[in-house]
């Protein structure tokens, strides 16, 4: 098993404690909404701390049925968390997990900056592709964007 981490940033026009609150505290609820072309329904099994399993169903028609995420916690005081993509969607035979840290930081310009790590836990021998990586990101972020402009449109939600 290899490990690759990938680091990357996404800037929003959104303040970082809304971002926070509707990806992270809201997220069962606001993904469904937001983002009713990809997700059918967010499924939580525990009590949301750590350990707890979040099972994302999506929508017919696209690449994969649902996912898993574990959670690994979250800091409401820096806006950041932490899970672990653990069963179904891109994993296959060649990712045993997926690990994710984010935080949400002020911009300097106004908005925020969604700081993120990712590391990719490959099965064997196997090498993950910068152009792999890429793509599972670009897929993340069609999500991201869905739930940026939610916020945007219902300005009063999620402050």
């Amino acid at each position: 098993m290899g490990v690759v981490t990938y680091e990357f940033e996404v800037t929003s026009p959104v303040a970082p404690t809304r971002l926070f609150k509707a990806f992270v505290l809201e997220g069962a609820k606001v993904y469904p909404k937001a983002a009713p072309h990809a997700i059918k329904s967010v499924e939580l099994e525990g009590d949301g701390k750590p350990g707890s399993i979040v099972k994302i169903n999506f929508v017919e028609g696209l690449p994969f049925q649902y996912m898993k995420h574990m959670i690994g916690g979250h800091d409401e005081n820096n806006l950041s968390y932490s899970y672990s993509l653990i069963e179904g969607g891109p994993l296959g035979d060649k990712l045993e997990k997926i690990s994710y840290e984010n935080q949400f930081v002020a911009a300097a310009s106004g908005g925020s900056v969604c700081k993120s790590s990712i590391k990719f836990y490959t099965i064997g021998d196997y090498v993950i592709t910068e152009d792999e990586i890429k793509a599972l990101i670009q897929r993340s972020e069609v999500v991201y964007k869905a739930i940026e402009a939610f916020l945007l449109a219902n300005p009063d939600a999620y402050n």
